[in-house]
């Protein structure tokens, strides 16, 4: 079968596709028929030896799949071979057909297409875990949402609209800003590129506080970091809760006097590990995200598709921050 592999330290182009020998299910596992494999952020960054997790290698990048049931391994109950799933596998997700523990797979519901299923895992489950488990949100809530036209920033907008708040997305140009408008967005910030010095910096923060309104964000969803990150802050509710995803403009600094002036808190949002500890209140949330699918409350947007062959370029352009929506590699 044919791979992706990551066999040195490097970007996107150096990845190369090879026939590799395919897997059998050990005790406990399945072998999935990879559909489609969805690329994110940590993908950019695991080959470059910069995730938290380092698979040893040659490994495959790609963290979340979908496809069908192949073989079952030993002691495997709850599933059949052609049964439609979706995985978060962490990497190894850009091959053909991979090996998982039955216990890590979510049936997909009949109607729901499998290459727009893998865009669902890790973008909605991180934002489901992050408003619900960290944020605490609730109807009638504001919600501000940086980097608002990524998969996860989509996510944000269209889960925050489900739950019933009022959300402003904040994006890096007008492109961007009518996908956020499309996902429901009742307003967008349009912010330029870092470095800010301390004028624009201030700038930005006003910009945030004139969208939010006079009473702050009650939550702020923040999946870029950098420059951004401070100016959001100053735009937060009293008690409002700022919510840390991930980093792709930088690790910001944070002054923590204004979390003394606002009362408010910094909160991680892991949700690997989360699903890793609490596997039933993720599952629990996966759920609830397939009946806000069926329900036409939520879609994941599919900008692009790649054949194997050019994975590599779709994680280019999501690492040079092009990517509107989810860029998705399919097996066809």
């Amino acid at each position: 079968m044919k791979a992706v592999l990551s066999k040195v330290v490097g970007g996107p182009e150096t990845l190369v596709v090879e026939d590799i020998d395919p897997p059998s299910p050990g005790p406990g596992e399945v072998v999935i028929d990879v559909a489609a494999c969805a690329i994110n952020f940590p993908d950019t960054l695991i080959i470059r030896d910069l995730y938290q997790f380092k698979p040893p290698r040659p490994f495959s990048p790609g963290g979340e799949i979908s496809g069908t049931v192949a073989a079952l391994g030993e002691g495997v109950s709850g599933w059949r071979v052609g049964d439609r799933v979706i995985a978060g596998v962490g990497s190894g997700g850009l091959r053909e057909q991979v090996t998982i523990a039955a216990a890590r797979l979510f049936k997909v519901p009949e109607g729901i297409d499998l290459v727009q299923a893998s865009a669902l895992l890790m973008t909605y489950g991180t934002t489901i875990h992050a408003l619900k488990d960290r944020g605490d949100i609730a109807a009638g809530q504001t919600v501000l949402v940086l980097g608002a036209a990524g998969g996860v920033g989509l996510s944000g907008v269209e889960l925050a609209k489900a739950y019933g708040c009022r959300v402003v997305a904040a994006v890096s140009s007008e492109e961007k800003a009518q996908v956020a408008r499309e996902a429901g967005a009742d307003e967008v910030v349009t912010y330029g590129r870092p470095p800010f010095d301390k004028d624009q910096s201030k700038a930005l923060a006003q910009q945030f506080k004139d969208s939010v309104g006079p009473e702050g964000a009650d939550i702020v969803y923040d999946i870029v970091g950098g420059d951004y990150s401070e100016p959001a802050l100053r735009a937060i509710a009293w008690e409002g809760r700022f919510l840390v995803v991930g980093f792709p403009a930088g690790i910001a600094r944070m002054p923590l006097n204004l979390t003394l002036l606002k009362s408010c808190d910094i909160r991680g949002v892991f949700w690997g590990a989360f699903a890793a500890r609490e596997p039933q209140r993720n599952a629990a949330n996966i759920a609830e995200l397939f009946d806000l699918w069926r329900a036409g409350k939520i879609a994941p947007r599919i900008s692009e598709t790649y054949p194997l062959a050019r994975a590599h370029e779709a994680i280019a352009k999501l690492e040079n921050r092009e990517a509107v929506g989810k860029l998705v590699v399919t097996m066809d």
